[in-house]
């Protein structure tokens, strides 16, 4: 039986995050991808039972980056830039290291721009 890409995805994502797991102290930042736009969480898996605690959430598809006039949101340059408001973020809630969840994609274009925008912030992945 051949598996689809996005199941194929679903199973990469499921074991990078038996291995990753998020503290008040050190947030897991998880990246995701659409057809069009892109969205980074910083998360804390440990403070709740049922779930994870949102600290952070950051998308290409707000008003902000929209006001510009962009026609593409899901490129290296709007990666660097969501990468640099998170770092930002980040440090003003007093986060000084956090880990990097790819979401089973690959580490480069987008997913390596954002996680090199945080660490020229200050924020040690």
């Amino acid at each position: 039986m051949k598996r689809s890409k996005q199941l194929r995805g679903k199973i990469r994502h499921l074991r990078i995050r038996r291995k990753v797991h998020g503290t008040p102290e050190r947030p897991r930042i998880c990246v995701h991808k659409s057809l069009k736009h892109i969205y980074i969480t910083a998360l804390d898996d440990i403070s709740r039972e049922d779930g994870s605690v949102t600290i952070l959430n950051l998308t290409t598809n707000s008003k902000s980056f929209k006001k510009d006039g962009k026609k593409a949101f899901r490129n290296i340059a709007s990666a660097k830039m969501l990468g640099e408001i998170a770092g930002k973020s980040l440090l003003e809630k007093g986060i000084k290291e956090a880990v990097f969840d790819r979401g089973g994609y690959q580490y480069h274009g987008g997913v390596k721009a954002i996680a090199e925008a945080i660490r020229e912030c200050g924020v040690k992945i």
